[in-house]
Formats: C-alpha cells, structure tokens, sequence
C-alpha cells in the first residue's frame, strides 16, 4: 500500500486584496549625536563620526539611544591641570582601584612598569 505524500508548504488563498499601502516615513535624517558626551567631534581625521561608524556588517545593534556613551579621555586629560614637581618623581596610590581575582607582587601597573626600567 503507497501513501500519498502530504504537503508540507501550502499557500493560502484569499479572494480579497489588499489595497493598504504602507505608511510613507519622513525623509528628514536623525539628528547627529556628538562623539562623546564631553567632546562634539572626531578627534582624529581617520575617526569615522559616531553614527557612520556603527555602520556596516559587522555592527548590529544600531539603536544608538542605547549604546554606551563613554567620556572622551582626551578631553579630560586636557582639563586636568598640570602638576608641577621637583625632581625625578613619579607618585602612586598603590592601585586601590585595582582590583585583581589572585594576589600580585606588585601593588599597581604603573609601579610594576618602574620596577622593571
């Protein structure tokens, strides 16, 4: 006895049609958000602009309402006033920001650089 196969993929028919167009969005572009909250523009002439940068096939998420928005470090260094010192002296807190899942010799990266100049 041979069973007839089944349809897996049928298309449904309708005797009506549709005659709604879809609603005409506006052409005005979205508004250019600054590069950083702390600085307007790119900082370098290579540096794509915030939104052209999340551009292309490996970005994905392109709601930028809900990207990070990190502070410029360039302008906070350049906010930051110079200290000036006298003699060859280089001052650290010992990392107490750092924090490490293992004990480290050394108490921060800046000091284990100057132990190995």
């Amino acid at each position: 006895m041979r069973l007839a196969p089944r349809r897996l993929f049928t298309r449904a028919k309708s005797n009506t049609h549709s005659t709604s167009q879809p609603a005409p969005t506006s052409s005005t572009p979205a508004p250019v958000s600054a590069q950083a909250p702390n600085y307007p523009t790119t900082w370098s002439t290579d540096q794509n602009p915030r939104p052209m940068g999340t551009t292309g096939p490996r970005f994905e998420q392109t709601i930028m309402e809900l990207q990070p928005q990190p502070l410029s470090a360039m302008e906070m260094i350049a906010n930051e006033p110079v200290r000036l010192v006298h003699g060859r002296k280089a001052v650290c807190d010992g990392g107490a920001s750092l924090v490490l899942p293992y004990p480290s010799p050394f108490p921060s990266p800046f000091q284990a650089l100057i132990r190995f100049l």
